[in-house]
C-alpha cells in the first residue's frame, strides 16, 4: 500500500471537510506526499536555489532574457518556462521597479496554470483548488483593501500575459490563496518561497497535531509526529504553536476563521508554564501580569512593523530594551521573553555577530523544548543553528553534540533518506 492509499477525505464533526487514516501509521512514517500546485521562489533566495525545483545548489544558470531567474539545467528552465513566461519580459521590463508581492506573483501563476490545465492535477487527489474555502464574506475592510491592492498589483505587472476574470472572482482567489497558501522553509526555518498544496490543505488544525509537513524541493511531506491509528483524524499545525491558548486562537480566527477546541485549548495545561514568573518574595499582582502580557503583545506587533524601516542596531536594542522590562516580571522561559530574544538571535545573524547570536541562542533552547512537542521543527532549527554556531566558533564537541540532536528529531520529521538530513552528517565529519 504505497503513500496516499492509507488515507481519505471525510466529513469531520463540526470541522467540515477533512482527513483520516485508514491504517496505522507508526511514528515518522509518510502519511503522503503533495507535489505543488504552483510556486514562487522567495526574490531574496534568487541565485542560491533553483527557481524550479528549490534545489539549493552553487553553479546555477541564469534565464537568458532577464538574468533574475536561475536553474540546475536546461531540464528545469524548461520546466519552469510556463510559469517564468508571466514574468521573463516584464522583469526586463521594470527593471528593478519589477516587485509584485509573493502573493501577487503565486496568484498570477494560478491563474495561468487554471488556464491551460482542464484536468485534475496530481497535487489534487483529495481536494482541488476550486474547492478552497475563501471566507471572502467575512474579511473586514482593511483585509478587502489589501485584496484590492493586491489586484492592483496583478493587472500593472501580468496585464501583458494573463486574461483575467471579472474584479469579483480575483477577490475570491486572492482570499483562497491567503487562506490556503503555504510557506515553503529550510533546514534552518528560513523562508525559501510560496506554494499551493492543495491536498495538503485538507487537514485540520490541531494545537495537538499527529502529523507534520516538511519539503522535499517542491514535495510536500507529510509524516506522523505520533502514533496514529486506523479511523483517527489526521491534523496538522497552521501556526507557530509556542504562544498561550489566547494568542493562538487570536492568530486562528484572524487568518482562517475560527477557534481551536483541541485538548491543549481545552485544558489550557501549558498556559502556565509559557508565561511564567520570576520566583519573587512576594507573588506578582494578577493585574500586573496581565498589563506586562498586554505590553508584550504591543511590543511583539510594534517590533513587527519596526522591522520595515529601523536598522539592525536599534532592533537589536528595541529587544534589549522590552527583555530588560519584561524580566522585572517575567521568567527567563516565559515565551514573550523568548519571542524577543529569538528576535534578537536572528538580528545578531544577519550582523554576522556569531557570539551575540550565540549567546541568545542558548538562552532559548532549553524552554523551546520544554515548550515545544518532541518532534518539533522549531526545536531542530534551533539545535541546528547552535550547532553551526559553535563549529564556526571551533567550539567542536558542543556543535557535534547539537547537530545530533538535530538529527535526531529532523530523521523523524523529514525522513532518514531527506538531502538535508546527508548535508548536516557531511559537516559533521568535516
Amino acid at each position: 500500500m504505497g503513500p496516499s492509499e492509507g488515507i481519505e477525505r471525510f466529513d469531520s464533526p463540526g470541522k467540515g471537510r477533512g482527513m483520516r487514516a485508514l491504517r496505522h501509521f507508526a511514528l515518522g512514517e509518510l502519511l503522503f506526499t503533495c507535489p505543488a500546485y504552483t510556486c514562487v521562489l522567495t526574490t531574496n533566495e534568487r541565485g542560491n536555489h533553483c527557481d524550479h525545483c528549490f534545489n539549493r545548489k552553487e553553479g546555477l544558470s541564469k534565464c537568458g532574457k532577464c538574468k533574475l531567474a536561475f536553474y540546475c539545467n536546461v531540464e528545469c528552465q524548461k520546466g519552469d518556462w510556463p510559469m517564468h513566461k508571466l514574468e521573463c519580459s516584464a522583469m526586463c521590463a521594470y527593471g528593478e521597479k519589477w516587485n509584485p508581492s509573493e502573493t501577487v506573483r503565486l496568484t498570477a501563476r494560478i491563474l495561468a496554470k487554471q488556464k491551460t490545465c482542464k484536468e485534475r492535477t496530481p497535487s489534487e487527489r483529495f481536494l482541488t483548488v476550486k474547492e478552497f474555502e475563501s471566507h471572502f464574506s467575512k474579511l473586514d475592510n482593511e483585509k478587502k483593501e489589501l485584496i484590492q491592492n493586491d489586484i492592483a498589483a496583478l493587472h500593472h505587472f501580468y496585464s501583458k500575459n494573463l486574461h483575467y476574470s471579472d474584479n469579483a472572482s480575483l477577490e475570491f482567489l486572492f482570499a483562497q490563496v491567503n487562506c490556503n497558501g503555504f510557506t515553503i522553509e529550510d533546514e534552518e526555518l528560513s523562508h525559501l518561497g510560496s506554494a499551493i498544496f492543495p491536498d495538503v490543505a485538507l487537514m485540520n488544525h490541531s494545537c495537538c497535531p499527529n502529523v507534520i509537513v516538511t519539503y522535499r524541493g517542491t514535495v510536500a511531506e507529510v509524516r506522523a509526529v505520533q502514533e496514529i491509528n486506523p479511523g483517527d483524524e489526521v491534523f496538522t499545525s497552521y501556526i507557530d504553536l509556542l504562544y498561550p491558548t489566547a494568542d493562538r486562537n487570536d492568530r486562528l480566527k484572524d487568518s482562517y476563521f475560527f477557534s481551536c477546541d483541541c485538548r491543549e485549548c481545552s485544558t489550557k495545561e501549558k498556559d502556565a508554564a509559557k508565561l511564567e514568573t520570576r520566583k519573587l518574595n512576594d507573588p506578582p499582582n494578577p493585574k500586573d501580569v496581565r498589563d506586562m502580557v498586554k505590553y508584550a503583545r504591543g511590543v511583539v506587533e510594534e517590533f513587527r512593523r519596526a522591522k520595515h524601516f529601523k536598522s539592525p542596531s536599534e532592533l537589536l536594542e528595541m529587544c534589549e530594551l522590552s527583555m530588560e522590562k519584561m524580566g522585572t516580571l517575567f521568567a527567563e522561559t516565559n515565551v514573550y521573553m523568548l519571542h524577543m530574544t529569538y528576535q534578537a538571535m536572528g538580528i545578531c545573524l544577519y550582523m554576522q555577530d556569531w557570539e551575540g547570536a550565540l549567546k541568545y541562542g542558548e538562552k532559548i533552547i532549553q524552554p523551546y523544548r520544554k515548550h515545544y512537542s518532541p518532534y518539533s521543527l522549531n526545536v531542530a532549527s534551533m539545535w541546528l543553528k547552535l550547532g553551526r554556531l559553535y563549529m564556526g566558533l571551533e567550539k567542536t564537541t558542543s556543535g557535534i553534540k547539537a547537530l545530533k540532536k538535530a538529527l535526531a528529531i529532523m530523521e523523524i520529521a523529514h525522513g532518514p533518506d531527506h538531502p538535508y538530513i546527508a548535508e548536516i552528517k557531511k559537516e559533521m565529519e568535516q
